[in-house]
């Protein structure tokens, strides 16, 4: 089916989904949306962890902070990403002023595949590392205190408390994160279209930031190919639904195992 002419519709069978799994541009898609998954998801849950030990123990002003933690997340994702790109500017970013300031040379963020993945990344680190660090502190706030005191009569220091008491308490909420996160990494669309210089749908020259969301709108919207795009769809939720059933059986091990 196409969008020029939409009441024209022919039985094709798989054709569509043959079309895209034979299309490199969908597997480089496929290839940036999991690099740009891993390169923000990693960073992110473990600033989150840290962030939330922090603020899980008595400080000044801690109710300010914690109001602070959720002000990226309510921050417009167009604002942000604008913000972001004037800051990875290539000839008068901040970022490559303070590289130039240590002797680096100035890094062209949008042209380049790995950096402009790592900008991009960045943008979703700083927008979801305080809702996630919300989410490890109502968790840790659950955790009994009778089991820090019996630790620190045992001797254990906090680092130790951390990592025998609050993490292995934090599993199923770090279980919960890691998928929520994931799914959330599969279906970016806002931050690398934005950061586009031609704010354009291809996600770069050369597609090297281009995630499956946005090759999805581009087949659909732009190239007017609603059968691929429906493919590009369903391959995607037939992803999630992959992942949902990953975190079933470890969520099942972790139970058996506690």
């Amino acid at each position: 089916m196409e969008l020029t002419a939409p009441t024209d519709m022919n039985w094709v069978g798989l054709r569509n989904y043959t079309r895209i799994f034979d299309d490199e541009f969908f597997w480089n898609a496929a290839k940036n949306t999991l690099t740009i998954g891993i390169i923000s998801t990693v960073p992110q849950l473990l600033m989150a962890m840290g962030i939330a030990h922090i603020l899980n123990y008595k400080l000044r002003a801690s109710t300010f902070f914690r109001v602070a933690m959720l002000a990226p997340y309510a921050t417009s994702i167009a604002a942000a990403s604008l913000v972001f790109v004037l800051l990875f500017g290539r000839d008068y970013g901040m970022i490559n002023w303070l590289l130039d300031m240590v002797g680096i040379n100035p890094v062209d963020w949008q042209n380049d595949k790995w950096f402009s993945q790592i900008a991009v990344s960045s943008i979703i680190i700083w927008r979801w590392t305080g809702y996630n660090a919300l989410i490890y502190l109502a968790a840790m706030q659950a955790i009994p205190q009778d089991l820090y005191e019996s630790a620190a009569l045992d001797g254990a220091n906090r680092w130790q408390q951390f990592i025998h008491v609050t993490l292995p308490a934090l599993r199923p909420t770090i279980l919960f994160t890691c998928v929520v996160s994931t799914i959330g990494a599969s279906q970016v669309f806002g931050e690398p279209l934005l950061f586009d210089a031609n704010k354009g749908t291809s996600g770069g020259a050369e597609h090297q930031f281009q995630t499956l969301g946005l090759y999805l709108y581009e087949q659909g919207w732009v190239a007017q190919h609603l059968g691929r795009a429906s493919a590009i769809a369903w391959t995607m939720f037939l992803m999630l639904i992959v992942i949902g059933i990953v975190n079933y059986v470890i969520s099942r091990r972790l139970r058996a195992s506690s």
